[in-house]
């Protein structure tokens, strides 16, 4: 039911600064470090343990709470070797109807037999990492990065656009017209908050193909997962314009992760699915009560063993 709604948010996440930070309050665990060198070394070092992470993460389900204007919807998602897979659980704190469950399953179903469907869910997905990865580069040349002081075992950095830096691409000319606050995590040297603003107007095609308004923010937050991984926890996103770095783009929302469950890597479409629809639903807080995911059949079952122990796609 409205697979542009499931996937829109996802995408305008991976634009603001591709996979998420920490809580305000940082990493509670962190040890207070004071910083050694300079910030823009800093954020470069950075950047690179965020690549590395990209190119080599796991995958995960969890749940996700989305609020687009006056919507909200509560998800259960599976991340896929060809892009997430999602089931809609609760619309505006209700369970999701008899007609809203056939919707969801012919929706899972047309993705799942229709090759054309699954080839462009595959390529949108492809199509905001690779524009992920451009912007996660561009950030220590596009900016000035100011040392704001320690909080939390975090590293406080201000940026603001670098004025020798001239923009050549969208990912560019975006970024650059950007200013903010970003937290480090001093121990780990991963990103774990970020606040940004847009302190210009951005046009493309002369505004013909697009634009940001100026004055428009998001807020960015992450909790660390693994040892070596971090998720978003919180998003939110208020922007006005029209953009068209990736697919779709939702430019009024709030967005709340949790329940991280790690799942085995290389899973496809199929198997994502049997996932969200054969096994127990994961926690969510009593605040966001919830019933179990529609179609369920079997629990536990060995063809889930069976998938989980051999998964047929590949990144």
């Amino acid at each position: 039911m409205c697979e542009g709604y499931i996937t829109a948010v996802r995408k305008v996440q991976v634009f603001c600064l591709i996979a998420g930070f920490a809580s305000s309050a940082c990493c509670p665990c962190c040890a207070q470090a004071q910083l050694t060198e300079r910030p823009q070394q800093l954020v470069r070092e950075v950047v690179y343990n965020e690549m590395r992470d990209h190119d080599a993460h796991g995958y995960w389900r969890y749940w996700i709470q989305r609020t687009v204007q006056n919507d909200t919807r509560l998800e259960e998602q599976v991340e896929t070797a060809d892009g997430p897979v999602a089931l809609l659980v609760q619309t505006n704190g209700h369970p999701a109807d008899t007609q809203t469950q056939d919707e969801e399953r012919a929706r899972l179903a047309h993705l799942l037999n229709s090759p054309r469907e699954m080839a462009s869910h595959r390529q949108d997905y492809l199509h905001d990492e690779k524009h992920a990865a451009l912007i996660m580069e561009l950030l220590p040349d596009v900016f000035v990065f100011e040392y704001a002081g320690q909080e939390n075992g975090c590293h406080h950095l201000r940026f603001r656009p670098n004025p020798a830096y001239v923009p050549h691409t969208i990912e560019a000319r975006i970024a650059h017209a950007m200013a903010g606050d970003l937290w480090i995590d001093a121990r780990m040297k991963r990103l774990s908050h970020l606040e940004g603003r847009m302190d210009e107007s951005v046009d493309f095609g002369f505004g013909l193909l697009g634009h940001l308004d100026k004055g428009g923010w998001f807020r960015v937050r992450r909790v660390q997962v693994s040892p070596s991984e971090w998720k978003t926890q919180k998003l939110e996103i208020h922007l006005s314009g029209r953009a068209v770095l990736f697919k779709t783009i939702a430019r009024d929302t709030n967005e709340l992760r949790g329940g991280f469950e790690a799942v085995p890597a290389g899973l496809n479409l199929a198997q994502g699915m049997r996932i969200l629809e054969e096994t127990d639903p994961i926690n969510v807080p009593e605040s966001m009560a919830r019933i179990a995911p529609i179609s369920v059949t079997t629990r536990h079952s060995k063809s889930m063993q069976k998938s989980h122990s051999s998964p047929t796609a590949t990144r």
